[in-house]
């Protein structure tokens, strides 16, 4: 045992003096995005790395014994909410791809700027004696960031928080066919089965690369210029890319083919539960009839819906035997029958986690998908903007869920009739189960995953040899437009010849035969 505890505490020390200096850029304030981040840079950090991390909020239960400073962007994360007040999220699905394209970037340039001009940053930038061995963020409109690693001369590696997107397949010369793999925007109605629904996602393929394009990254260098002139362009600084994390899994969405330095560690972000509040412990283990949760999200809001839709899910909850845990951002809402209990803070992954409860009615979200799959939970998806409505195809794909669209018609009967098929049918519990079988059956843990590959990259300065050419080359040579226009003109050139040689043998034919006439 003591010889054990010895080489335990070597190998710690052994790991902390090869500690690698690891910068997280994390500013973006909305809950679901920034957990991602920290989850991700304490697991380094436990790992036995140096953490810096540009957050918009004080890190809070710091891993013990580790080397962590917060770079801390004050009101960033009120001037967030302040500006997404302005948004009506509950109409977003109705606006056309691009327009939400261009609106999602403009709302991210506020604190994409606010990062690269904060006295702090600037002065972790302007120090002398601070070196980096990797540079990690997420890739969420924010390619200005990217200027870090080449500041500190440094890999750079990316964190998708929404899975294979085309962002980040563009960047690593990931193949995305539009063929079979639907497109962020596609609302979750792709079928690849179908032609025009094929047409309309290459349609948005297409026009997503457009806005990229001419209008994105073209910002995002302004923007960048602007903060540090001379620097390079940003599809320059791209080439530093060494690596790529998703936060997917095939047990969350259909299987896509991935790069060499592109791996999924989706679930890495849950711990084990801890001890529930006592109210809530208490409403949880005396539902005979078992609990369905139900929660909108972070950004959502229940409070913001109509009252007259409110009053639409009060009226169903109230008809059920089952007890309902309501997440509500004020405390206290008139008008709840006996067997709701609204909460303005609840916490999910613990919840999810209960025995008794049976169904969990989400937005969406692809946090709360993969914490319903991690625990084995059917969801009701009610998806209203961005990524939801793909995340809620995939829980009905998957067996383990039914959709409903938030703007139904008939939606009191709609939600009933769902309901009663999700509580009643043992299916979509069983689907649940075993997709939450698939979800943990891996050769380590996703946060293991992630600790093995960045040491990896560290390992070998870089991972240069797990790059594909791909990456590097232009669209036109990437889909061989050049040898296809090539081919193309060859065979036009070819019929030409042809079509003026048969022209000459019939005119020579003919005059053969006027001549023998005369």
């Amino acid at each position: 045992m003591i010889m054990k505890i010895i080489i335990v505490t070597l190998l710690s020390l052994l790991s902390y003096a090869y500690a690698a200096k690891l910068l997280g850029i994390f500013p973006h304030s909305a809950n679901s995005h920034y957990t991602l981040g920290e989850k991700l840079m304490k697991g380094f950090a436990k790992a036995g790395h140096d953490v810096t991390i540009i957050t918009p909020y004080p890190t809070k239960n710091k891993p013990k014994n580790v080397v962590w400073k917060d770079v801390f962007i004050e009101g960033l994360e009120q001037q967030h909410r302040e500006i997404f007040k302005k948004t009506n999220l509950f109409e977003d699905s109705k606006r056309p791809s691009w327009k939400r394209m261009i609106s999602y970037q403009q709302i991210m340039i506020h604190w994409v700027n606010v990062t690269l001009y904060h006295p702090e940053v600037r002065a972790l930038m302007n120090s002398t004696n601070i070196k980096f061995d990797a540079v990690i963020m997420e890739q969420f409109f924010n390619d200005a960031h990217k200027y870090f690693a080449h500041h500190f001369h440094c890999p750079l590696i990316l964190l998708s928080s929404l899975g294979p997107m085309p962002w980040i397949s563009n960047i690593v010369g990931n193949p995305s066919p539009p063929s079979y793999i639907g497109h962020f925007f596609k609302n979750g109605d792709f079928s690849h089965e179908n032609f025009f629904s094929r047409f309309w996602n290459l349609f948005d393929y297409i026009s997503d690369d457009l806005v990229d394009r001419f209008y994105f990254k073209p910002l995002q260098n302004q923007i960048l210029q602007k903060a540090f002139p001379g620097a390079p362009s940003i599809k320059e600084i791209e080439k530093l890319t060494a690596f790529v994390f998703l936060n997917s899994h095939p047990s969350l969405i259909e299987a896509v083919p991935l790069v060499p330095n592109v791996v999924e560690i989706g679930g890495y972000h849950i711990d084990p539960p801890e001890q529930l509040p006592k109210d809530i412990q208490e409403f949880l283990d005396n539902a005979q009839d078992g609990v369905v949760y139900f929660s909108m999200g972070s950004n959502l809001k229940s409070r913001d819906m109509s009252m007259e839709r409110r009053q639409m899910f009060a009226n169903v909850f109230g008809k059920l035997k089952e007890k309902v845990l309501w997440k509500f951002e004020d405390e206290h809402v008139a008008g709840m029958p006996d067997n709701v209990l609204t909460k303005s803070w609840l916490p999910q992954k613990d919840i999810l986690a209960h025995p008794n409860v049976k169904l969990f009615i989400t937005h969406s979200g692809f946090l709360s998908t993969i914490e319903a799959v991690y625990n084995g939970v059917p969801v009701l998806a009610i998806p209203v903007f961005a990524d939801q409505f793909t995340n809620a195809k995939n829980a009905v794909r998957g067996g383990y869920g039914l959709k409903l669209h938030f703007n139904d018609e008939n939606f009191t009967e709609t939600l009933s009739a769902l309901l009663e098929e999700l509580l009643d049918n043992p299916k979509y519990k069983k689907n649940a189960e075993r997709n939450s079988q698939i979800f943990h059956n891996r050769p380590l843990k996703p946060m293991e995953n992630a600790v093995y590959w960045l040491e990896f990259v560290l390992r070998t300065n870089g991972a240069q040899h797990l790059k594909v050419a791909g990456a590097q080359l232009p669209l036109y040579k990437y889909l061989l437009l050049d040898v296809l226009g090539c081919i193309l003109a060859a065979t036009v050139i070819v019929i030409c010849l042809m079509r003026a040689a048969f022209k000459k043998i019939f005119l020579f034919c003919n005059g053969s035969k006027k001549e023998k006439v005369n």
